[in-house]
């Protein structure tokens, strides 16, 4: 697992501006999605963090659905590559990129560990994040179930979770980064990313604190 941690001087400024450490001190669960980005094996088996984080994830999931929240398994999507992917990754990687969703049902393309319901969503993104728009289905379904509340999951943090965390704060949803159900290369990345996300785009807590949030 990551040793993570956001500075006390960040927890001081926040406290200082809202009066407490925390953005969002309670939860709907009616009202509340986890979404889990990225969790498929060509992800997953590049980075031993990421293996640690799954049995967080399968319990935030088994919890939010018994509670009557939403659990949404955000896959990678096969497209061609663009121009400018080809100019940056160069051919060959941007290729790989674009196959590292897998192929087959998206049910069967997710981390073998987990336990897909039917009444979980399924999804693809074309994107970095999961709420950009024109490439994710995924927040024009949570509109239709009246979601307010998002908690981000998955891999990599300091890339399709930031940007997703990002952008769903500027859609106006209540953003969670749950910051030992995400998982970086290393540490410090993903230390950087959780700093990032709880300065300026919401909050960021543990697996123990979203669980005792859903419970309420």
């Amino acid at each position: 697992m990551h040793a993570w941690k956001i500075e006390q001087r960040e927890y001081d400024r926040q406290e200082s501006r809202r009066g407490r450490r925390h953005a969002f001190t309670s939860l709907v669960p009616a009202r509340t999605a986890l979404v889990v980005v990225d969790m498929v094996p060509f992800f997953v088996e590049e980075n031993e963090y990421t293996y640690g984080t799954v049995p967080n994830i399968a319990k935030l999931a088994d919890a939010l659905r018994a509670a009557g929240g939403v659990v949404v398994w955000v896959l990678p999507g096969t497209v061609e590559p663009s121009p400018v992917a080809r100019e940056f990754f160069g051919s060959e990687v941007a290729e790989m990129f674009s196959r590292s969703g897998g192929e087959g049902p998206l049910r069967s393309r997710l981390w073998h560990e987990f336990v897909v319901h039917d009444a979980d969503l399924l999804v693809e993104k074309t994107a970095a994040s999961a709420f950009f728009p024109g490439h994710s289905p995924l927040p024009a379904l949570l509109r239709e179930r009246g979601i307010d509340t998002v908690l981000i999951t998955g891999t990599v943090t300091n890339v399709c979770c930031e940007s997703s965390a990002r952008d769903a704060s500027t859609l106006g949803y209540r953003v969670v980064m749950v910051a030992d159900a995400n998982s970086a290369p290393r540490d410090e990345v993903h230390n950087a990313a959780l700093h990032t996300v709880y300065r300026s785009f919401g909050d960021v807590r543990t697996t123990g604190d979203v669980l005792a949030l859903i419970a309420g």
